[in-house]
Parts: structure tokens; C-alpha cells; sequence
């Protein structure tokens, strides 16, 4: 049996700009609503930041080694001297 979701309303402020690409994100199809969009930018942040704490999380479990940070140090600069700034 599913148990029903408790909500809450709320009220946010928009940027004008961003109402703008928000309605036409509703009128696309993309999503059905404004709140439905909301809700799916709700979902991805705290997606994210289930990500981040798993990870760090990892990092904390089992830190890099020197050598494997070291590596990383000499990937970046190999990385950032290869740009063509």
C-alpha cells in the first residue's frame, strides 16, 4: 500500500528572466507546471548534494595517498599547459 506524501506550500520569488525560461520550459512540455519544473530543480539539488556527501564520504573512508595526489597535481598542470590560452 502506498503511503501518501505529506506536502507543504511555499512561496518563492523569481527573477522575471528566470519566470520567463521557466514558462517556456511549461509551454515546451518539458515539464507540465511551474511547480513541477520547481520540484525537478528541488530533486537535482538535492541529488547533488547526496552525491557530494557520498564522496566525500569515500575520501574519508580511504584518503589518497601521496603518490595518487601527487598524480592528480601533475594530471592538472599537464591539463592546464595543454589549453591554448
Amino acid at each position: 500500500m502506498l503511503v501518501p506524501m505529506t506536502t507543504e506550500q511555499i512561496a518563492v520569488r523569481l527573477p522575471v528572466d528566470q519566470l520567463q525560461v521557466l514558462d517556456d520550459l511549461v509551454d515546451r512540455g518539458v515539464y507540465a507546471s511551474r511547480a513541477a519544473a520547481v520540484r525537478a530543480g528541488i530533486d537535482a539539488v538535492v541529488e547533488l548534494d547526496r552525491r557530494r556527501h557520498s564522496i566525500v564520504a569515500g575520501y574519508e573512508r580511504r584518503p589518497p595517498t601521496d603518490a595518487e595526489t601527487l598524480a592528480a597535481i601533475a594530471s592538472m598542470r599537464d591539463a592546464i599547459a595543454e589549453e591554448p590560452w
